[in-house]
């Protein structure tokens, strides 16, 4: 008899033959010991502390792009076509960036989940690149904008680098870290105790020793070693230059505020025969309507005015600067404004008129020139119409006028023959501001 090798098919009719019905994906049966299906749970990108730490990485890292790419724009502009546009776009960027890299960078020491390696080279760029490129405008100050351009095209470098290792590539979705990045922790207290003794005991006394090294650095080399920062003060470099007819000129730095001793040293170390060409601008048509005076800030760190201290003889002084009616306008209204905080202190009313209607850019140069360079070529004049009947001139002048009074002396035949240093500002702590005021025995001995 031939078997049909089909199996027979269920037609749901109960008498239709003994083959099983096809399977149905039914549920299982449970138990009463089964215990209850789990509730799915939340991924690490669902955390909702996850996903803020993931904004708040993202807008860090978008505001340092921006504010690195305006930048580049703007140092740009100024650079090659000499534009200035961008400064209160760049100013807004800069602020707000800045505001949450401080945001970020104190809670890499709360939580362990931001990742480091990627996020420290975004907070900590500016402050590192500002203490990079002191010694830079220390030495080429003139090529300040291009410092500058360089500055904001390794800021944009940096955000590129950080943004394609954060995405895996340069595809700019949102946010641009993900939750999966960070770690689970939320806190440790080893990574607070690590993130506080590095930034207490090896960041902060690095950046003071850095700062401390830089100020010594611009001291010496915008005086041309007429000023020297040392551990012990500020001390000053008398210099004496002899010309081959036995003509002598003797230029003093000077200092408006100082120890006393210094002043009196000073004044006793002048030959008797000698001229002395006194700096003093004077106001016979009263221009300046606060008058120029240190005593607030020489009360407050314990030393002395110039003006009250410093005594040579009367005999021979004469007084070699300019009047103020020879500065500009615009240098006049700057000085009345900086003297309302020598004479009435710092407090925000002072503040406001002294920023209030910038400065157009040319008026630095300007301001150079009326406070430095007018003064120096009045003196200039003086001393060569005193060589004729003088054998000695002395000079005690600010210390910024002394590198090019030296050099032009030095064109008219003059040559260096003696330096002798004297400490002008001793440091000392607040509790000791006056107890030891004068009382280092400095010689001045010639070297």
């Amino acid at each position: 008899m031939p078997v049909d090798p089909k199996p027979p098919q269920f037609n749901g009719d109960p008498e239709a033959g003994s083959a099983s019905p096809p399977a149905v994906n039914t549920p299982p049966f449970l138990s009463a010991d089964s215990p209850p299906p789990l509730s799915p749970q939340p991924t690490i990108e669902s955390s909702p502390a996850r996903r803020l730490i993931a904004v708040l990485l993202s807008l860090c890292l978008g505001l340092f792009l921006a504010d690195g790419a305006v930048s580049l724009v703007d140092d740009s502009l100024i650079l090659f076509f000499g534009i200035h546009v961008l400064g209160l776009i760049r100013g807004v960027l800069f602020f707000f960036a800045a505001l949450i890299a401080l945001v970020v960078y104190g809670l890499m020491g709360l939580t362990p989940m931001i990742p480091k390696c990627l996020f420290l080279p975004v907070v900590l760029f500016t402050p590192l690149a500002q203490l990079v490129v002191i010694p830079f405008l220390i030495y080429f100050y003139s090529r300040c904008e291009k410092i500058a351009w360089v500055t904001s095209f390794c800021e944009v470098l940096c955000g590129l680098s950080v943004l394609y290792r954060v995405q895996g590539g340069f595809k700019f979705r949102w946010p641009l870290i993900a939750g999966n990045r960070l770690e689970a922790r939320r806190f440790s207290w080893r990574n607070l105790s690590a993130f506080l003794l590095v930034n207490l005991f090896m960041l902060l006394p690095a950046a003071v020793g850095y700062l401390c090294l830089c100020a010594a650095l611009a001291v010496n080399h915008f005086s041309e070693g007429f000023l020297a920062l040392r551990p012990g003060g500020l001390t000053v470099q008398v210099r004496r230059y002899v010309r081959d007819d036995g003509k002598t000129i003797q230029l003093v730095p000077m200092s408006h505020i100082g120890e006393p001793d210094f002043y009196r040293k000073l004044s006793q170390s002048f030959p008797t025969n000698a001229i002395i060409l006194m700096e003093g601008v004077t106001d016979r048509r009263h221009l300046l309507t606060n008058g120029i005076s240190y005593q607030r800030v020489a009360a407050s760190l314990g030393v002395a005015e110039q003006v009250k201290e410093f005594k040579p003889s009367r005999e021979r002084l004469v007084r070699a600067d300019v009047d103020v009616e020879q500065f500009a306008p615009t240098t006049i209204d700057f000085l009345n404004r900086v003297m309302l905080i020598y004479s009435k202190g710092l407090n925000a009313e002072n503040v406001q008129t002294l920023i209030q209607n910038p400065p157009a850019p040319e008026f630095q140069e300007q301001l150079l020139d009326d406070l430095l360079r007018k003064r120096n070529r009045r003196l200039l004049d003086e001393i060569q119409s005193r060589l004729p009947q003088s054998e000695y001139i002395i000079v005690p002048w600010g210390a910024a006028h002394m590198p090019e009074i030296a050099r032009e002396i030095q064109k008219s035949g003059f040559r260096l023959q003696e330096t002798r240093e004297y400490t002008a500002l001793r440091f000392r702590s607040v509790g000791n501001k006056s107890r030891n005021a004068g009382t280092e025995n400095d010689t001045g001995e010639p070297k």
